[in-house]
């Protein structure tokens, strides 16, 4: 694949001192915990009986967002019998399968995943029926607790998605309890900071619950007209009590980040959470306003990177973060990884209209209606992003899309 490096903008800047030749490397998978089993249809929703009414109802999702049927790829299905129709399959296990291939091949110190770890629902205490040991099982520990086996102090970085908050706190708070206990994963808490072993000074993640701060601000519905602009009817997301900020430190997440990421030290600040600030699926971008309104600023003063899911696709965009008044540093990498087991086509109309309302935008690289993941690779002064995608064949190889360089920003921003 080809080698896109991306340039600096601004006025030129003398290099910093070199981390003497160090290097990191890390897997993103997110949204992965789906298993069609685990589904349920709403109440005014039918199962698609036969294969042709699937396909029809797939047909239908792609024009809403797309001008013709020109690239149609509808989702890989299967006939469940617990739904008692056709459904989409699930690329939960090809992922996890590719993603260790190529941790393998290239190595990778230490994962994240990026929250929707567990679908519908996150965890429900029992209340649906199935056990959540059960779940944790099939969505976590089987897919992923192996990942990095045979790596010393490997493990995922883990975070909740706006499905691993459906049912409850306490619910939620299971999963994380889960997720404490489990060798192959680390999520001390909602939100936190961490230094992957042996990366001191030199790697620093910090995790932020997106969920939760789109529940304690204002957040519009998503509603575009039929050539993809952007139009506000008054109408709001709403989100239940127990998903907004309980605590004085959760209450405090906003400020904690930008605190966290001028007192860091790390040569490489990554910032990561569920939801994406830049993304072209058209049923997010209200969100991303949203947050970007919140954190947009310190995370263009002081990081590298921003690194989320939420879509269902593997898009990479750049912000020149002028909109937020720092300049003379390398555009901001947004990374989405979101298709670690669910399709979503693209809006290709939304995406223009976006790119052409916002000058400091680039989208170097977008893809939908796939199955996939990210390997991200650190050394003094640049960033690889690797983008694979797995077959529709269920056989779990990795087929890379692309290759991104990226400079090293955050000494040449705020800090």
């Amino acid at each position: 694949m080809a080698l896109a490096a991306l340039s600096l903008t601004g006025c030129a800047h003398s290099g910093p001192a070199h981390a003497e030749g160090r290097s990191a490397s890390f897997a993103v998978v997110g949204d992965t915990g789906y298993i069609p089993s685990y589904e349920r249809l709403d109440e005014d929703e039918v199962p698609h009986r036969t294969l042709s009414d699937y396909l029809a109802a797939q047909a239908e999702d792609w024009l809403e967002r797309n001008p013709d049927m020109t690239g149609f790829r509808p989702t890989p299905w299967v006939f469940e019998s617990a739904l008692g129709g056709y459904t989409d399959a699930s690329g939960m296990y090809p992922v996890a399968f590719a993603a260790d291939e190529v941790c393998r091949t290239l190595g990778c110190d230490f994962a994240t995943m990026v929250g929707d770890n567990i679908y519908p629902d996150g965890a429900t205490l029992g209340a649906d029926g199935i056990s959540d040991a059960r779940r944790f099982y099939d969505m976590l520990d089987r897919p992923y607790g192996k990942l990095g086996e045979g790596v010393e102090d490997f493990t995922i970085y883990a975070m909740m998605g706006n499905h691993d908050w459906r049912v409850s706190r306490e619910a939620t708070v299971a999963q994380m309890a889960y997720l404490q206990q489990h060798p192959n994963f680390t999520m001390p808490d909602f939100f936190y900071r961490a230094v992957p072993a042996g990366m001191e000074g030199f790697v620093e993640i910090f995790v932020i619950d997106t969920e939760m701060l789109l529940a304690s601000t204002e957040v519009h519905t998503d509603h575009l007209d039929t050539e993809g602009r952007e139009i506000r009817t008054g109408e709001m997301e709403t989100w239940d009590d127990f998903v907004k900020p309980a605590t004085e430190g959760e209450k405090q997440m906003v400020q904690w980040l930008e605190e966290s990421l001028r007192a860091s030290d790390a040569h490489w600040k990554i910032v990561i959470g569920h939801h994406a600030v830049w993304s072209g699926g058209g049923s997010k971008y209200e969100k991303a306003h949203s947050l970007r309104a919140l954190y947009m600023n310190s995370i263009c003063k002081y990081a590298d990177a921003y690194v989320s899911g939420d879509d269902h696709m593997m898009e990479v965009y750049t912000d020149d973060c002028c909109s937020e008044g720092v300049s003379g540093a390398p555009a901001l990498p947004a990374l989405v990884s979101g298709a670690g087991s669910k399709y979503r086509p693209l809006h290709p109309k939304f995406m223009a209209n976006q790119l052409a309302a916002n000058p400091g935008l680039a989208n170097p690289f977008s893809r939908g209606a796939l199955w996939g993941f990210m390997h991200v690779g650190l050394d003094e002064e640049a960033m690889t992003v690797r983008v694979y995608s797995t077959p529709e064949d269920m056989s779990g190889r990795p087929v890379e899309e692309t290759t991104l360089t990226f400079k090293r920003r955050s000494h040449l921003a705020g800090n």
